[in-house]
């Protein structure tokens, strides 16, 4: 049996590459602020009270709910109207890079 690859190469215009750049960098914030997001609230319960410390660490509130996709997807949705940079990559791939976290987390536990 004879498999046939084909390779293609992408030459983008400078145009493009800005374009594809933009999107990069508004996907890692994204990426980062949500993973701080669910950092910051797996820290905030790692410890004893009596061990904490209150000025170096923030404290999420324990009625807080875990961050996950639905929750940090609905905040992303919010965020829109106070960083218009969000506005200008398309909201699905701002949610599947949510999607990829989420799955990465839960991997981790897995």
């Amino acid at each position: 049996m004879l498999t046939l690859t084909y390779e293609y190469k992408a030459k983008p215009t400078l145009e493009q590459i800005r374009v594809i750049e933009h999107t990069l960098d508004v996907c890692r914030k994204v990426w980062n602020f949500a993973l701080r997001e669910r950092k910051d609230w797996l820290d905030s319960r790692k410890c004893q009270v009596q061990h904490c410390s209150l000025t170096s660490k923030y404290i999420i509130p324990a009625s807080e709910p875990y961050p996950n996709y639905n929750s940090q997807a609905k905040s992303l949705t919010l965020a829109k109207e106070q960083y218009p940079e969000l506005k200008t990559v398309n909201a699905q791939v701002l949610q599947q890079v949510l999607r990829k976290l989420e799955t990465a987390f839960i991997d981790m536990k897995t």
